[in-house]
């Protein structure tokens, strides 16, 4: 993965950059720095530099680096970020399968655990699953729960950031308006933030390997079909969590499929790993699933290659509309139809170019996941790291630290 992007200075009087929360930014790409260095980026004072590495040191947020090269008398020393000061957990729950994760502050797995894991049980059962695995990847590498800075959850269904609750999930039975966040944090007593996961997902691509593209539009093709938005380098959530959701936007060539959604001509209708096995099913070949789709594909069926094809197609008529509207540089396809390879992506880019205005796919790149296993953990640690070493984060934990040495 990449590190944290470097922090741009703000002009004028805020260029002096007064805030240990604002210094610590500089040194979040992993660089290490003396003072000297320092006191030239930020413009501060040598005993204000002094006053704020004293508190960011007192975290254990940076540590020494070891000595640069002396020109003369005592080498000067250098500090760098502490990514292992503490850690992040970071969860992937799926329809029928989740993911659950350690890693340090600089988004790094520690230690990882999959398993199955079927989202219609219920949220205390699905969630009791998250925790229990979390503590045991903790116990495995001997971290206590007091290091935990935050939580990341991602969810298959639409999710109130904000307050960490899923808003009517349709393949979450029980799941509508419960306190996701309240019940982990009741756990760790730590932060804890949770997304819909095609979300998490976006970020995740984004921040390991597309970080010089600002519009991003990351696709996941499984069980449902849906996308995450990051235009002008932000995550684009919507006004209720329920941005993206592609699988039920109407395709042209599909108006007599009817959707679960009571809908007819939807794209998850047409294009979902589940219907893709069903259309394989009425030609007498045994597809239990959309990895089985695949899976016939790779060995040379003919019908699953074809289908995977016109799947394509179907995803390009909307991805067309969404590059005309949003004007993406770069598609990214996840998801485990991506699996597929060219045989899906052929014909969305068949479809995406010949549909979409020349000038929205002048420079547009349309690719397969880089990260078809991780996106998710990494997304979902990612989206707690950027809170909680932000730098009002930071500033509110030297607050905290002085008010307990008081």
């Amino acid at each position: 993965m990449q590190t944290s992007p470097a922090y741009e200075r703000p002009s004028g009087e805020a260029g002096l950059l007064a805030r240990a929360g604002d210094l610590f930014q500089l040194l979040r790409d992993g660089k290490a720095r003396t003072r000297s260095e320092l006191i030239a980026v930020t413009g501060l004072a040598r005993t204000t530099l002094a006053a704020r590495i004293d508190a960011l040191t007192a975290l254990g947020y940076i540590g020494p680096a070891g000595e640069a090269a002396s020109s003369g008398g005592r080498p000067p020393s250098r500090f760098i970020f502490n990514a292992r000061r503490k850690v992040v957990l970071a969860a992937d729950v799926g329809a029928s399968h989740a993911s659950v994760a350690v890693t340090d502050l600089d988004g790094v797995i520690l230690a990882r655990h999959s398993g199955a894991l079927d989202i219609s049980n219920g949220p205390e059962d699905v969630l009791t699953w998250v925790v229990q695995n979390c503590r045991s990847l903790l116990a495995g590498i001997g971290r206590p729960e007091g290091e935990v800075a935050g939580v990341g959850l991602g969810l298959p269904g639409p999710v109130e950031h904000h307050t960490g609750r899923p808003v009517k999930p349709p393949i979450m039975p029980g799941w509508d308006g419960f306190d996701v966040a309240g019940y982990i944090r009741a756990e760790f007593g730590s932060e804890v933030l949770v997304d819909n996961d095609v979300n998490i997902m976006a970020v995740g691509e984004r921040h390991a390997f597309w970080q010089d593209h600002q519009n991003l539009l990351f696709v996941k093709a499984a069980t449902g079909i849906g996308a995450g938005i990051i235009s002008s380098g932000q995550l684009q959530r919507g006004a209720d969590g329920a941005s993206g959701d592609l699988g039920h936007i109407r395709v042209p060539s599909g108006e007599d499929v009817l959707c679960r959604c009571g809908n007819h001509g939807c794209l998850e209708a047409l294009a979902s790993g589940p219907a893709l096995a069903a259309k394989l099913r009425t030609h007498g070949i045994d597809a239990a699933s959309g990895t089985a789709v695949v899976d016939l594909a790779a060995t040379g069926d003919v019908q699953a290659t074809l289908a995977l094809r016109q799947a394509g197609r179907d995803m390009g008529e909307v991805l067309a509309m969404c590059v005309n509207l949003l004007n993406p540089s770069v598609i990214v396809v996840g998801g485990s139809l991506s699996r597929a390879g060219d045989q899906l992506l052929a014909g969305i880019r068949e479809t995406v170019y010949r549909r979409s205005q020349p000038l929205a796919t002048s420079k547009l790149r349309i690719e397969q996941s880089k990260a078809p296993i991780d996106a998710a953990i990494w997304g979902a640690s990612r989206m707690v790291i950027e809170h909680v070493l932000s730098p009002e984060a930071v500033e509110s934990a030297i607050r905290d630290a002085a008010l307990q040495n008081a």
